[in-house]
C-alpha cells in the first residue's frame, strides 16, 4: 500500500509541472491575400505546439509559473517553401501582491524569412542549425526566459542569454538576415549583443530592481515601490551617456512606456521632477507620454 501511495505522489508531481511557457503563436497571412489557404493555419497548429511543449531549461515550472507570451507571425509574401514576413514577440511575468502583469519583452523582428514545408518536423538543436524558422523562434524564447529570470534575481538569465548568443553564433553560418553585425542596429544580434557588453551594464541591473525592488513591494509601500523605480530608471542616465538613443533603451520602453506613466500619475506623490527630466533625455521617442505625468 506504502508503495502505491509514493508512485502516486511521484505521478503527481510530474503532472503539476510542465513546460516553461504559455505562449499564444498566431500566423496572420492576411497580406498575402491568401490567408485561408490550409498551410497558414497547419503552421501555426505545429508553431504553438512545438513552443509550449518543447523543453527548453533543465528546471520545473509548475503550471502557474509559465510565462506568458505571444508571438504574431505576419507573412507578407510566399513563394513554395520560402515565407517572408515579421515577428512581434512580447511576454509579460505577475506583479506580486496583485493581479497585474507587467510587460517583460517587446521585440518587433523585422528580418524574418524561413522555408517550411507543410507537416515537416519542428525540433530545435542547442547546438546546430535546424532552420531559421527554429532559430528565430528559439532566439527569442531564450530572451523571453532571460528577460524574465532578470527581473527576479541579479544576473538570473546568464544561461539563457548564453543560449541566445549560441543560437546567433551558429545562425550566422546560414543565409539569412538578422544575424550578423552588418545587419543593422535593430537585429537579433545587436540585441543579445548589447544585452552582454559591459557598454549597456545598467540594463539588466534596471530589470532587477525595477521590478523585485519597485513593482513587487508596491501592494505593500505602494511609496516606497514608487521611488525604488524611479531611481531604478535614474540608472540609465549613466548608460544613455555613453550610448544615447540606443537600441536597447528603446527595446525597454517599448514595453515599459505606458506602464511607467500610469504608474506615476497614479497613487501617492513623489518627487520625480528629476526622474521626468531623465526620462525626457533618455525616451525622447516616448516624451508624449511623459509629458502626461501629473505628480
Amino acid at each position: 500500500m506504502r508503495s502505491i501511495v509514493i508512485i502516486l505522489l511521484v505521478c503527481l508531481g510530474i503532472k503539476g509541472f510542465s513546460q516553461e511557457l504559455n505562449c499564444n503563436v498566431v500566423v496572420n497571412a492576411l497580406q498575402t491575400g491568401n490567408e485561408n489557404l490550409q498551410i497558414f493555419k497547419t503552421l501555426e497548429k505545429q508553431l504553438n505546439e512545438f513552443v509550449n511543449n518543447t523543453k527548453w531549461t533543465n528546471k520545473s515550472f509548475a503550471n502557474q509559473e509559465r510565462i506568458n507570451c505571444s508571438m504574431v507571425i505576419s507573412i507578407t509574401d510566399f513563394s513554395g517553401e520560402a515565407f517572408q514576413g515579421t515577428l512581434q514577440v512580447q511576454s509579460s511575468r505577475p506583479v506580486f501582491g496583485s493581479s497585474y502583469s507587467t510587460p517583460i519583452y517587446s521585440f518587433n523582428d523585422k528580418d524574418f524569412t524561413f522555408r517550411y514545408l507543410e507537416f515537416q518536423n519542428l525540433t530545435f538543436n542547442p547546438n546546430q542549425f535546424e532552420s531559421n524558422l527554429i532559430s528565430v523562434l528559439a532566439f527569442h524564447i531564450y530572451m523571453v526566459l532571460a528577460l524574465d529570470a532578470d527581473s527576479f534575481s541579479e544576473k538570473g538569465g546568464d544561461s539563457y542569454y548564453a543560449q541566445a548568443q549560441t543560437i546567433t553564433n551558429y545562425s550566422q553560418q546560414e543565409n539569412f538576415k538578422g544575424w550578423k553585425v552588418e545587419d543593422g542596429l535593430q537585429s537579433r544580434f545587436a540585441l543579445i549583443d548589447n544585452v552582454l557588453s559591459p557598454t549597456f551594464k545598467e540594463y539588466r541591473a534596471v530589470m532587477y530592481s525595477y521590478h523585485i525592488e519597485g513593482l513587487d513591494i508596491m501592494s505593500d509601500d505602494a511609496k516606497g515601490g514608487k521611488e525604488e523605480i524611479a531611481d531604478a530608471l535614474i540608472k540609465f542616465k549613466a548608460m544613455n551617456s555613453r550610448r544615447p538613443n540606443s537600441f536597447l533603451l528603446r527595446t525597454f520602453f517599448d514595453a515599459k512606456a505606458d506602464e511607467i506613466a500610469q504608474i506615476f500619475s497614479d497613487g501617492p506623490n513623489v518627487d520625480i521632477s528629476n526622474l521626468k527630466e531623465t526620462l525626457q533625455k533618455i525616451a525622447p521617442t516616448q516624451s508624449s507620454k511623459w509629458r502626461n505625468i501629473k505628480f
